[in-house]
């Protein structure tokens, strides 16, 4: 059986996410255009790495790179409430713009995390970025730092969604759109398996 088989149905085609991807680029890079210093970058790996990889190259500012690491899924479908940052950014960052770039914001239990995190190294601003928003499961308000911004793809309705760098299990990151998981891969107790 196929990747595409266990999808029951897509959101959001490829077409779709390129073009809504080039005009947060867009809006981005306009916000931005007044700094003088590269604005920083950073991606939360692993879900976002698609997402950051196609907006990078479409924003027209100059910019760094980074990626942190934070889990809160695991290997389920809901998210733990304890995020917990297993690799932290490389570069500095105080006195600096940074974009958060995510795959989903959800609950909000991470990007509040982040957040803080990012603020206590000193960023004067920290926007976030993410490709999808789902805001019936939020849980904890995030505040932004300084004058951040908020960039939403599109507003996710209350599925659990793979594809274009989203997984469960580690699987479905590939796909090139985002689908909703048929309920026979997402129930506990099993994992999906792809032959």
């Amino acid at each position: 059986m196929a990747m595409e088989d266990h999808i029951e149905r897509i959101l959001w085609t490829d077409e779709e996410i390129s073009n809504r991807v080039s005009e947060l680029a867009s809006q981005i890079s306009n916000d931005f255009k007044q700094f003088s210093s590269a604005l920083v970058i950073i991606g939360v790996a692993t879900g976002a790495f698609l997402f950051l990889a196609d907006i990078v190259r479409k924003i027209t500012l100059p910019i760094t790179v980074d990626f942190i690491r934070v889990g809160s899924y695991g290997s389920g479908t809901v998210s733990n409430a304890s995020p917990i940052i297993s690799s932290d950014i490389k570069i500095d960052i105080k006195g600096k713009h940074v974009i958060v770039v995510e795959d989903i914001v959800d609950t909000g239990n991470t990007l509040s995390c982040l957040m803080s995190h990012l603020e206590s190294k000193g960023a004067c601003s920290v926007s976030v970025c993410t490709f999808l928003d789902k805001p019936a499961r939020r849980k904890v308000h995030f505040e932004l730092v300084g004058e951040g911004k908020f960039y939403r793809g599109f507003e996710c309705p209350d599925y659990f969604v793979v594809g274009y760098g989203m997984d469960f299990a580690e699987l479905y990151r590939n796909l090139p759109y985002v689908g909703v998981l048929k309920p026979e891969y997402t129930s506990d107790g099993c994992v999906a398996t792809i032959s």
